[in-house]
């Protein structure tokens, strides 16, 4: 008997046909998922309960199918440690902002009708960024494929950092304007203010949104565009125009998250879209859910300060970043 030596496969083995070693990328990012080998049995264990049925139905059963959803790749090839290492010059970045503008008694400078604004229509905005932070880690678990859960891990990441920083500014405006209210009555205008009553009814439906593809969608699509837009552009240019120049360079911050985002949500679509089926579906969601995005969008922007035009443009830049995606006339 003539005895038979296995050469062992490379940890890349899955990559080998690209006939070239894989980049850190390829390497930590692909093809992760252990429970997608079975669609039918997702788990190893408990094949039949809620959480098995769930993704059964809400991931594998979606109406968006791809024949290889570990093909997808994030076109800025993020990975744990060069995400850290790009956040981290963010971080330095805003900290030097918040400490030079604090030296500065900057909050002390503004106006009375802009610090009412603030506490109106910025100071709650922690529990609209903490919506996108939840719907993003909805994302991470639901996914098909790995290099999306990356995607929208770093995502959620994003928006804990703003939301951070938002109940960090709220804690610094407190100081300077201890009788408007700030720390004390977030809460209560988020859920009964007019401005907020859009995003609040568009985000809530999000998070009531299970199958995955639907969701990606909803959010990447339609309500990060317009939170993006109108809470953090318009509302920086309002800022300007109050003399709060800190609040305009942290929205300009914010949105270099916000263009990765977009970038890797273009990307994922038109990888999407090679199946042909999957056009009328995403056309079909945008049709359902874009309505709400551009209503929240009015509702908000409407009372910014100094700004008339801020629903126009926030409108604007929604409708030009969806035209970019590759899904038809």
């Amino acid at each position: 008997m003539t005895e038979t030596t296995m050469k062992p496969l490379k940890t890349w083995s899955h990559l080998a046909k690209r006939r070239r070693r894989p980049s850190e990328y390829e390497i930590v990012s692909t093809n992760l998922l252990w429970h997608t080998r079975d669609k039918a049995e997702p788990w190893d264990v408990g094949h039949r309960g809620v959480m098995a049925d769930w993704y059964r139905k809400y991931r594998n059963g979606s109406p968006i199918q791809h024949e290889d959803f570990d093909g997808f790749r994030d076109p800025d090839e993020l990975v744990y440690r060069t995400y850290n290492i790009l956040q981290d010059g963010q971080e330095n970045y805003i900290d030097g902002l918040l400490d030079q503008h604090s030296d500065e008694e900057h909050d002390k400078s503004l106006d009375a009708e802009w610090v009412t604004s603030l506490a109106e229509r910025y100071a709650p905005g922690r529990y609209l960024l903490h919506t996108v932070q939840m719907a993003s880690a909805y994302l991470v678990h639901m996914a098909p494929a790995s290099t999306i859960c990356n995607c929208a891990a770093f995502q959620s990441a994003d928006s804990l950092r703003w939301l951070s920083h938002t109940a960090y500014r709220t804690a610094e405006l407190a100081q300077s304007h201890p009788s408007a209210g700030f720390g004390e009555n977030e809460r209560r205008l988020w859920e009964t203010l007019p401005a907020w009553q859009g995003f609040r009814e568009l985000m809530e439906s999000i998070l009531a949104t299970w199958d995955w593809a639907e969701a990606f969608v909803a959010l990447n699509l339609v309500a990060k565009p317009a939170i993006d837009e109108a809470f953090f552009r318009q509302q920086g240019v309002s800022a300007r125009r109050h003399g709060d120049i800190l609040f305009a360079l942290l929205s300009e911050a914010a949105l270099r998250d916000s263009e990765r985002s977009r970038r890797w949500s273009v990307e994922l679509v038109r990888y999407l879209v090679q199946n042909p089926a999957n056009i009328d579906v995403i056309n079909g969601w945008l049709t359902k859910w874009v309505p709400l995005g551009e209503a929240a969008i009015g509702i908000f922007s409407a009372g910014l300060a100094d700004n008339p035009d801020a629903t126009d443009n926030a409108l604007a830049a929604t409708r030009s970043f969806r035209a970019q995606l590759p899904l038809g006339a």
